[in-house]
């Protein structure tokens, strides 16, 4: 039996209505992440969970019927562009600070996104959640950073650079961890930022 078949839901009719606050709604999926964090995805169950955070797993059953729904819930909740806050001006600023950002941040993201590499190629709606809380917005404000610095004349729109730079930066956040056993901290994803992407991009 999976860890997925033990999660099995109630009957199909059950009630799915929910008394659930906000707060505590964001202690349920603050508690299956950091489970996912230091246990790995087949471990966690909602019966691990509604003891972490001491409610019924009955509770957790009505509003997520299964435990894929139950993580994709939490991941969509987690949902943010920490790029998008950046905008120093220029736009080897904002790549320095995108680096420094990016590095501060690895830690808890490389270690999920590790976690639920398996589980995401095997449950679409999983893997689709992961893109829109911790893929898609970022890369859009890498984008806006990058056609920002177009619109300035930092660089050429159609230098070639351009279009590999969010797979760089990703890239990095993953592969360190494999190769080195340690997390791109931001240091390193600066140093990075400054020896492979600005000279790409032409910029100093």
């Amino acid at each position: 039996m999976t860890s997925q078949d033990a999660d099995r839901p109630g009957p199909a009719g059950a009630s799915r209505r929910s008394k659930i606050t906000p707060e505590r709604e964001r202690e349920f999926f603050d508690a299956v992440l950091e489970q996912i964090r230091t246990c790995g995805y087949d471990a966690v169950t909602m019966e691990g969970v509604a003891a972490t955070t001491r409610c019924s797993k009955s509770t957790l059953y009505r509003q997520w019927r299964t435990k894929p729904q139950f993580v994709a819930a939490a991941l969509r909740s987690s949902a943010r562009a920490r790029f998008a806050l950046i905008d120093t001006g220029t736009l080897a600023g904002d790549l320095r600070e995108a680096a420094r950002c990016a590095g501060e941040w690895s830690p808890k993201d490389a270690t999920l996104f590790q976690a639920l590499g398996h589980a995401v190629l095997q449950d679409r709606e999983l893997a689709q959640a992961l893109r829109e809380a911790l893929i898609d917005p970022e890369i859009a404000a890498l984008n806006g950073i990058l056609r920002r610095g177009v619109e300035r004349g930092e660089v050429d729109a159609d230098n070639p650079a351009l279009e590999y730079l969010p797979a760089q930066i990703f890239g990095v956040l993953r592969v360190r961890p494999v190769l080195e056993g340690r997390h791109a901290d931001p240091d390193y994803v600066l140093r990075f930022v400054e020896a492979a992407v600005l000279p790409a991009l032409g910029l100093e």
